[in-house]
């Protein structure tokens, strides 16, 4: 019994503090959080008067385009992904069942990807317009209208039809989790069942769902960039390298923050309103409604919309391109930077199941309430745009490398050098400071799910602590660990603007190829490593919906 009385006596006042996986959390929480305290360091620079020019010329224009893009983006995704959850939860149709999944796949595809496509299929030398010349015997542009693709509306089209899916993957597991018997009360007395009872049930997640479009919105570089739009990402590049000014950018990155943080209290306040109680013993999902004619036909195609200028079309531009043989013949240099790409993914999902796994079991089984905040502020870092987050790993890793370069090269005399600015190590710890909220979220989520009391059983029967940890904890949460680590290496395959910014020299992966050729007009290139991303997105959401039909299903409480 001495093990059980020792697992379970409180630890001594300030004992806590000293154990070693609190200070691990602590040197942890530190190196998370460091790169996001740097940005507002960098912030605190002088300009060298920037600032009073930019908020003169350039910032109304990054703001106001900012917002309207943002605008613009979050009524396309909630049209579509609303829309569409509202059509395969409660109505039976033809294709419906392929269409649940299938509507999650333009998750696989990123934005710039499918705008390089767009571009190249709709502009003036591409084959829409070809065409219609060919048809209609026009010789120049000034004959005929067609509306531009490199514009606003372009852009708010094609980052829509990406990022939909977080609001119908949410919206989704909110109309399945409603009862069906609240649905049957409001046909009882003759009320709109849409507007009554599904629209107001759902909308915290509905808000939780644009809130992470928004964000995904704000961070976007790959597609303003290419469409030429000024916002406040495009205008934290142009400032950082084009005028050679890092406390000018991460100024500007303070405002990017702002309209960050309002989405995130919007995003709160709407999950903290949510209250839900009921009194059944069962809880099962609504019962689809059969549809047959042309409402049958209406919800296919308003499913098929969004699923088909979101993954259909960018996938089968770009499998056009390679069947047609225009892609790269050098496959030793597509294997060369998938490679890459492959490498620093799998890495990066290493070390964010390894921070993960240290911060959720050490903050449940040994933490107190400042530990609990302090990691969770360290998995923060997925609000921040990737060029901010740049910023700051760039600023935290040039202080480290000074304190190296004090402390041991000048006191012990190692020799000198750039330890992590220039390295590969840059687009590392950028990655695992803003794709943590990912690893993180997914293993708290397991372990909730664990007995309270299952480690300490194993404490009883003999386990140390990390003994129990390795063989009871992580088996238990084999699953989450599985999810978590195939989402972040994706994300991570798909990342452009961290990984274009703190890449060392002649370092490429397949987002930063793809970049270079498509900037150069020379999309048909750079075909075969954008469809090696799109493919490796697929197994996520495949893993997702599967997740939302488990979590979904009837439930005996």
């Amino acid at each position: 019994m001495v093990a059980a009385d020792a697992a379970a006596a409180p630890p001594r006042a300030g004992g806590w503090l000293l154990r070693p996986s609190t200070l691990l959390v602590i040197l942890l929480a530190g190196v998370l959080l460091g790169p996001i305290l740097a940005v507002f360091f960098a912030a605190a620079q002088d300009s060298e008067g920037l600032w009073p020019h930019l908020l003169q010329t350039v910032l109304p224009t990054y703001v106001a385009n900012t917002i309207i893009l943002m605008t613009g983006v979050g009524a396309v995704a909630l049209a579509f992904g609303a829309g569409a959850a509202w059509f395969v939860t409660h109505y039976s149709f033809p294709g419906r069942r392929v269409l649940e999944w299938a509507l999650l796949l333009p998750a696989a595809v990123p934005a710039y990807i499918v705008a390089y496509t767009y571009t190249d299929f709709l502009e003036y030398a591409g084959p829409v317009q070809g065409v219609l010349r060919d048809l209609f015997g026009w010789r120049t542009s000034r004959e005929y209208w067609f509306p531009e693709i490199r514009s606003m509306g372009g852009a708010i089209l094609v980052m829509g039809a990406t990022l939909y899916p977080y609001v119908y993957m949410m919206t989704r597991i909110a109309f399945r989790m409603t009862p069906d018997s609240l649905y049957d009360v409001a046909r009882a007395h003759d009320r709109k069942v849409f507007l009554t009872v599904a629209l107001p049930m759902a909308r915290p997640a509905m808000a939780a769902g644009l809130a992470l479009v928004l964000m995904e919105t704000i961070s976007d570089f790959g597609t303003v960039e290419y469409f030429a739009l000024e916002t406040l990402t495009l205008g934290i590049f142009n400032v950082w390298l084009g005028m050679n000014s890092l406390p000018g950018a991460a100024q500007i990155s303070i405002v990017a923050v702002l309209f960050v943080v309002t989405l995130l209290v919007m995003e709160l306040y709407a999950r903290s309103r949510r209250r839900y109680a009921d009194s059944g013993r069962r809880v099962t999902p609504p019962r689809p409604r059969r549809l047959t004619g042309w409402r049958a036909v209406g919800c296919a195609v308003a499913c098929l919309i969004p699923v088909t200028l979101g993954f259909v079309f960018p996938a089968a531009i770009l499998t056009g391109f390679v069947l047609r043989g225009h892609s790269l013949d050098d496959y030793a240099t597509v294997f060369a930077v998938a490679l890459n790409s492959v490498w620093v993914a799998a890495a990066v999902a290493g070390l964010v199941l390894l921070c993960s796994a240290i911060l959720a079991v050490t903050v449940t089984w040994r933490g107190n309430r400042p530990l609990r905040i302090l990691a969770g502020l360290a998995a923060t870092g997925y609000a921040f745009p990737g060029t901010i987050l740049a910023i700051g790993v760039l600023t935290f890793a040039g202080a480290v490398d000074d304190v190296i370069a004090s402390v041991f090269v000048e006191g012990l005399g190692l020799p000198g050098g750039w330890y992590l600015t220039g390295t590969i190590a840059l687009v590392l710890l950028a990655c695992l400071v803003r794709f943590q909220a990912v690893g993180y979220g997914a293993l708290v989520t397991g372990v909730g799910r664990m007995p309270p009391n299952l480690l300490n059983a194993s404490r009883v029967l003999g386990r140390s602590f990390s003994g129990g940890v390795v063989q009871v904890v992580l088996p238990f949460i084999r699953s989450s660990v599985m999810a978590a680590g195939l989402l972040v290496f994706v994300d991570v395959m798909k990342e452009l603007p961290m990984t274009l910014l703190l890449r060392p020299f002649n370092f490429e992966t397949l987002a930063t190829f793809v970049y270079q050729y498509a900037k150069d007009e020379l999309l048909e290139q750079a075909a075969l490593p954008a469809l090696i991303i799109v493919l490796a997105g697929i197994g996520p959401v495949i893993l997702m919906n599967r997740m939302i039909r488990s979590a979904t299903s009837v439930r005996q409480l």
